[in-house]
């Protein structure tokens, strides 16, 4: 019960800042919003055990690398499909490259799909879950193991510490 309040009150307070107003009514309605959110992907979101303590404070200090790590992906994607744009660099073989999904979890691939997606130039297309890949379209599939293996590096540099 104490991490569904933590949660609600964390839900309401982006809801208040997304909105730029702590106004009685819409505080009561982010809550009320909240709460119909935590309960429909409470599933999701709340395992059947809460993580120890040391364990979510590792998370929390991992979470700062792996968010710079996150920025510094997107500013070097934005620059790659700037150059080819501009038509400085040539768009050479965009195409769709299979990534095992290894040892994620369905958030780790989740995650996967997020921090790369947001990066432009790749995007998750799809999860084969029975295949055990992901499926990602890339600007340069040239080297589609090399794709792999960037994919691989920074899930086991960066985000297994955070989100397995």
């Amino acid at each position: 019960m104490t991490r569904f309040i933590t949660a609600l009150i964390a839900v309401t307070a982006v809801y208040a800042m997304t909105l730029a107003s702590i106004d009685v009514w819409d505080l009561l309605l982010g809550a009320v919003l909240g709460t119909g959110l935590l309960l429909t992907f409470r599933p999701f979101i709340f395992r059947n055990e809460p993580l120890p303590a040391g364990t979510l404070l590792r998370r929390a200090v991992m979470f700062v690398p792996f968010a710079g790590a996150v920025i510094v992906d997107i500013v070097s994607g934005t620059w790659r499909v700037a150059l080819v744009v501009l038509h400085v660099r040539p768009l050479s073989r965009p195409g769709i490259v299979a990534v095992p999904i290894g040892e994620r979890s369905s958030l780790g691939v989740a995650v996967s799909g997020l921090a790369s997606t947001l990066s432009p130039g790749s995007f998750l297309v799809e999860v084969e879950w029975d295949q055990g890949v992901m499926l990602f379209h890339v600007l340069d599939a040239t080297d589609a193991d090399e794709v792999r293996a960037g994919y691989q590096r920074f899930y086991d540099r960066f985000q297994r510490h955070v989100f397995p």
